[in-house]
This record gives structure tokens, sequence and C-alpha cells, in this order.
């Protein structure tokens, strides 16, 4: 009976890891061409975070920068009630061209972040694996250089986070706004 548990854990973790591997990135990815400002237009997720703060959220902006060493520097601006906030995250790069690696200082989480897919002067959609000590979840992002996307984009991101097991009402289009927008650097 223990070892019937045993493998059966066994099978579920490397399940867990192969479902991980099957996430693509981007192919020939180039990261000068994924740096500067981007709009958030599409979040999706599968944690108790979105689920509890999904009804607040609105479109904010993301500028991305790379540092000298390779890695990226991004730099979120986005309304909190009547205030903009504003939230920094060092992506690490990893042997994978368009595979970052983060470690959130305030949560202890994992965080293991795959460009997808972008042309970078339009759109791009981001992958997140986020692990913790009380579980796992995903998200995915789409990003936009424009407040507005063609509807072919917004599908795109809906199919695709479908295909990470994510369901309808773990599905967001951000709604937009004008504010916090100006702040962004």
């Amino acid at each position: 009976m223990h070892a019937t548990l045993l493998s059966v854990l066994g099978l579920a973790l490397l399940g867990a890891l192969h479902a991980q591997d099957t996430i693509p990135v981007q192919p020939d990815f180039q990261q000068e061409k994924m740096t500067g400002k981007w709009y958030s237009i599409g979040l999706a997720s599968n944690s108790n975070w979105f689920k509890e703060k999904k009804h607040l959220m609105k479109m904010c902006t993301t500028v991305i920068s790379a540092t000298a060493d390779g890695n990226l520097e991004v730099t979120s601006t986005y309304p909190k009630g009547d205030q903009c906030e504003k939230r920094n995250s060092l992506y690490t790069k990893t042997e994978q061209p368009g595979r970052f690696r983060y470690t959130s200082p305030r949560w202890g989480s994992k965080h293991d972040i795959r460009v997808v897919e972008t042309n970078y002067d339009e759109y791009a959609l981001v992958a997140t694996q986020i692990s913790k000590s009380t579980g796992s979840s995903t998200m995915v992002l789409l990003y936009s250089r424009t407040k507005e996307l063609s509807p072919e984009r917004m599908e795109r991101f809906t199919q695709f986070s479908r295909e990470q097991g994510l369901m309808d009402e773990e599905i967001l289009i951000l709604p937009q706004t004008d504010k916090c927008m100006a702040d962004a650097a």
C-alpha cells in the first residue's frame, strides 16, 4: 500500500513537471525587442489572490528594460484604490532565451516565466508557473504596445489560457482606464 502511494505521488509529480515543460517559449527570442512600454490587456490565473481581487483589477502599464548582465527589470504601474502603485521585479535569465526566474521577496514564491509568443511591436503572451509552500498556480498575461488589441490576439490569449487548464471564470480582459497610465516611467 505504501509503495503504491509513493508510485502514484511520483507519477503525479512527473506529470506536473512534464506539464511545465510543455509550455513553449518564443523561438529565436530577441530580448532587446521586448524592452519598452507595454499595456497589460489580459490576465488569467487560478491563484486565490486573483479570485479575490479580480473584480478590482484594471489595465496597467509595464515597462521592461534590460540590465547590464542580461536580466530584465520589470516595472508595473497600476491603479490601487485612488493611488498608483509601482511594483519592480528582476527577472533573472536562464539558459533558455525567453525564459526567466523570479523569486518574490514579499511572498517567497518562485516564478518560472516564459515569453510564449510575441511579434515585439504589437503583443506578447507570457506564461508563469508559480510555486510556493502552499501550492502552485498558473498565470498568463497578455501585453500590448497599445491600449487596444485585435480580437484575434484576444482570442489567442483566451485559447492559450484554456490550454493551460484555466477556466473561463479565471480569464479576464482587463477594463481600460486612464488612471496611472501617465505615471509609468
